[in-house]
């Protein structure tokens, strides 16, 4: 026997493993290092990760009930504690749809209040390119106007022009006034 035992416990075996030493955790952070240096150990392998745990569901009520207690005289000692079961199981299940139908209406509630601000930021998205727009319009209705008055200037310093034609360009340079913005954005 003693051969046989010698024979297992060779030291110079190749497939042995390293005899690691005993260390036990003083304390949580301890053991986490311990636990991710023997996962380091071999990187090739995978790590372990548990599956979820499943949800508690409670079970379903019978559908018939045959032992149905009363209060009649000769009920035994022992059936209160199986009214007292049954009546726990009832609550526990009675919470858990109540828990359930709570969780349901607090996810449409959430829906509905994701839906409403997503048109709320649409519709603010939505103002503010129109006012984008209309400043834009501004901006070139000012352009043409400045334009505009330059190209008139020009042509009445070159050109003699009547009386008649000055109380025109007064005319136009009131109607222009009357179009052009109160500010512009990107000037000084």
């Amino acid at each position: 026997m003693a051969a046989s035992t010698q024979k297992n416990n060779k030291p110079g075996k190749s497939g042995a493993k390293e005899a690691q030493p005993l260390i036990i955790p003083k304390n949580p952070a301890e053991e986490q290092r311990l636990r991710l240096e023997r996962l380091m150990r071999n990187p090739e392998k995978l790590a372990p990760i548990p599956d979820r745990p499943k949800e508690w569901n409670p079970r379903a009520p019978p559908e018939f009930v045959r032992d149905v207690m009363g209060s009649s005289a000769g009920a035994g000692s022992g059936e209160f504690h199986v009214y007292r079961h049954l009546r726990r199981r009832e609550y526990q299940r009675q919470d858990f749809l109540d828990k359930i139908s709570e969780k349901q209406q607090k996810d449409l509630d959430y829906l509905k209040r994701l839906e409403e601000n997503k048109k709320a930021a649409q519709e603010r998205t939505e103002k503010r390119r129109r006012k984008r727009e209309k400043l834009k319009q501004k901006k070139l209705m000012a352009k043409k106007a400045k334009l505009g008055d330059q190209s008139k200037t020009d042509t009445a310093e070159k050109t003699e022009s009547s009386s008649d034609e000055e109380e025109e360009e007064e005319a136009e340079e009131k109607e222009d006034d009357a179009e052009t913005p109160s500010f512009i954005m990107g000037r000084k």
